[in-house]
């Protein structure tokens, strides 16, 4: 049987996930916690890889390296670019980039290294798993470009930046670096994110309030996902 990894990238992304699955073993690996378990007879390992593309690479890696998983789902909150997105709001990625990537400095577009890409796209077939649980959930799902940097924004000047470079309808700190690990081992993967600020200058205040709320709203829907992987 195949196992599912589903990634968070704090503990208050997996809280809502753990509480949902049978099972479960724990195990340490490279200062970190994995739960290995089972939910509706699929075998799962779930981790949060702490903040960042470093630590969410890490984890990544060992998901599909250590754990064998061959397929990884992330879970989490995000801040809105896209005006359409609204606190609690979803969206899936259909690409990913790292906005804080800048080597621009010699003739390349930001987000860019040689021998690499701006964008990486995520697997299309999970993309339509997740609008189908959408539809039967009657839930709004945004699809859209999410961007990936190693800094919480809340700045109005920067989320301009960002949607001005990158077309980006939403950010993160970790979905570009996952992105990036699966791409090149193969592995078929899935970001979502539920909106927990809009990315403006209020939104360390939004993100303490709203985002315990919105983890929970991506867990739920990424358990109905899994429930529906063959």
């Amino acid at each position: 049987m195949s196992k599912i990894a589903i990634m968070g990238a704090m503990p208050e992304e997996i809280e809502p996930l753990l509480k949902s699955i049978e099972n479960i073993n724990r195990v340490e690996y490279a200062n970190n916690s994995y739960y290995e378990g089972i939910y509706k007879g699929k075998e799962v390992v779930i981790a949060y890889s702490k903040i960042g593309k470093v630590f969410s690479a890490l984890t990544a890696s060992t998901l599909l390296e250590k754990f064998g998983c061959s397929t990884l789902l992330f879970s989490g909150v995000a801040g809105a670019i896209n005006p359409e997105l609204h606190i609690g709001d979803l969206i899936i990625a259909n690409r990913l980039c790292q906005h804080d990537l800048d080597i621009s400095i010699f003739g390349h577009p930001y987000g860019y290294v040689p021998e690499g890409a701006v964008f990486i796209e995520s697997d299309k077939g999970l993309r339509e798993i997740a609008k189908s649980v959408a539809q039967k959930s009657s839930l709004k799902v945004i699809e859209g470009t999410i961007a990936t940097g190693d800094q919480f924004v809340a700045s109005n000047e920067r989320k301009d930046f960002i949607s001005t470079n990158f077309e980006a309808d939403a950010l993160e700190m970790e979905g570009a670096s996952v992105a990036v690990v699966c791409d090149a081992l193969n592995v078929p993967f899935f970001i979502l994110r539920a909106i927990s600020d809009t990315a403006n200058d209020d939104a360390g205040v939004d993100f303490d309030e709203f985002m315990v709320g919105s983890a929970k709203i991506s867990a739920n829907f990424i358990l109905d996902m899994v429930e529906n992987i063959e």
